[in-house]
């Protein structure tokens, strides 16, 4: 729907309220030691979600836009583990756009799965996503084929109007090497309404801060933190593969990964060319429900005494 200007805050507010309420239901699980998380958001490791866990988190990110208007858009993501090898997420988009107007652009789900099993040195994972969005989607989660910041200097009346329905695959290559992890996505999508195929990479690296845990639970401890770098862009499509008229970002990233099950990550990103927006930033919150059918078992048990 159009609404009234935007504010930046009114994008991510009802993810934040979603967050909140599923916060209340992890807290009748027990609550194991947290998993050390890649810091990325935009480059896919081969780690899978725990089989009956799900993650609950919001991602804004925060762009300028020359000849246009700066914008906010924001993610509600919902990660569930299905088994130890297959992961599936439910994306709910929607942004904010200075001087316009906010509006909700669609959904995505996707799927992530393993192909070998067992940790080795280099881990295929195969993703398949669907995807129903609006023209005004300004998430930019992957960038493929020849988009740029121009693509987002339509005002959200014109660009809400358009219906992509898309279906996007990646290779995701990931392994641990040492303390680092190094991982490498090949992204091919399509739109279904007879589009080319188009193109894009994103590559990761990252390491945590700190490598022993200690023996009771820490909140601002070097072992909480993973920091990197990522690095993603666009390479063309099936007509004209390539660099030319491609946008490509590098991005420090940041995680802090509480005992709480609270994650947090900050990744300022810098355009590389003309194509590209200048600046980016990008916040990301998550919650994991451990157990998630025993969590709403006890808190449905303590509703009821």
């Amino acid at each position: 729907m159009i609404g009234p200007p935007a504010t930046p805050h009114r994008a991510a507010g009802a993810g934040a309220g979603v967050l909140a309420a599923l916060a209340v239901v992890a807290l009748a699980a027990p609550r194991p030691a947290p998993a050390q998380e890649a810091p990325y958001f935009i480059t896919y490791t081969h780690h899978m979600e725990e089989p009956g866990s799900l993650e609950v988190a919001i991602a804004p990110v925060f762009a300028t836009q020359r000849g246009g208007n700066d914008f906010l858009a924001s993610s509600l993501e919902l990660e569930y583990g299905l088994t130890g090898w297959w992961t599936t997420e439910l994306y709910l988009d929607g942004q904010a756009t200075m001087n316009d107007s906010t509006v909700f652009t669609g959904w995505r789900w996707e799927h992530r799965v393993r192909l070998l099993a067992g940790e080795r040195r280099i881990n295929p994972v195969l993703y398949v996503e669907y995807e129903d969005v609006s023209g005004a989607e300004k998430t930019m989660f992957e960038v493929v084929g020849h988009d740029v910041e121009a693509d987002h200097g339509e005002p959200n009346a014109a660009s809400r109007r358009e219906r992509e329905h898309e279906l996007e695959t990646k290779l995701i290559i990931s392994g641990q090497f040492r303390d680092w992890n190094l991982a490498g996505n090949l992204i091919a999508a399509k739109n279904l309404a007879g589009e080319p195929w188009e193109f894009g990479y994103a590559l990761g690296l990252s390491r945590p801060l700190g490598l022993v845990a200690r023996g009771t639970a820490c909140t601002v401890c070097p072992e909480n933190f993973a920091a990197g770098v990522e690095l993603y862009g666009g390479l063309g499509d099936q007509h004209a593969f390539g660099l030319p008229d491609t946008s490509h970002y590098l991005a420090p990233v940041i995680a802090w990964n509480l005992p709480s099950g609270l994650s947090l990550r900050l990744s300022p990103g810098f355009g590389l060319n003309r194509e590209s927006h200048r600046f980016l930033v990008r916040l990301g919150l998550s919650y994991e429900v451990p157990d998630l059918g025993r969590a709403v078992r006890g808190a449905l048990g303590r509703a009821h005494r």
